[in-house]
């Protein structure tokens, strides 16, 4: 499930999609995310993977940060810094 809010966040909360459909979900919007535009993911698990594998396929194109460390949640915003 992904909406959009007033300040340039997109926001996907991989809990609502069906299961093994999550990383290709995120990965797609965060193909098509626009520069100074933030992604807040939440997941019900801290999603470190997607930051690894951001870090090795988009070396410094996304900031990351945790806003909320489990443990029923985690929601991390990630921000594209280059196009």
């Amino acid at each position: 499930m992904s909406t959009e809010t007033a300040s340039k966040e997109i926001l996907i909360d991989v809990r609502a999609l069906p299961p093994g459909t999550c990383r290709s979900a995120i990965i797609r919007t965060i193909t098509d995310l626009p520069t100074d535009t933030d992604l807040i993911v939440a997941a019900p698990h801290d999603p470190a993977p997607l930051r690894e594998y951001l870090d090795v396929a988009h070396p410094d194109a996304f900031g990351w940060s945790y806003l909320e460390e489990g443990p029923d949640v985690w929601r991390v915003r990630i921000h594209r810094l280059t196009a």
